[in-house]
């Protein structure tokens, strides 16, 4: 197996982390993914267009109590991108 099967979107440290997270919930606030990636609010936001941008994700805005708040969540092909990573991965590693 080569490393050309791994989804070059996904081979990105902070992008895999968001899906990872995403995989496990909903939906994720933006606040929330910036703590538990601990990126900075304008890193995030590039990996988060990056990932928009391949229809991995949705990312909505709107507002709570006058302030902005933009929620994130997984696209079935998102969920499809990093199901076919992990068996590349698995593969790759012989697991």
């Amino acid at each position: 197996m080569m490393f050309n099967e791994l989804d070059p979107l996904l081979h990105s440290q902070i992008r895999l982390a968001i899906i990872s997270i995403l995989m496990g919930v909903e939906e994720a606030q933006f606040n929330y993914l910036k703590e538990k990636t601990e990126t900075t609010a304008g890193n995030l936001s590039f990996q988060l267009t990056k990932l928009k941008e391949a229809d991995y994700i949705k990312v909505s805005k709107s507002f709570k109590d006058n302030y902005p708040l933009t929620t994130v969540r997984i696209t079935a092909k998102g969920r499809k991108a990093f199901e076919g990573y992990v068996n590349a991965m698995k593969k790759y590693l012989q697991l």
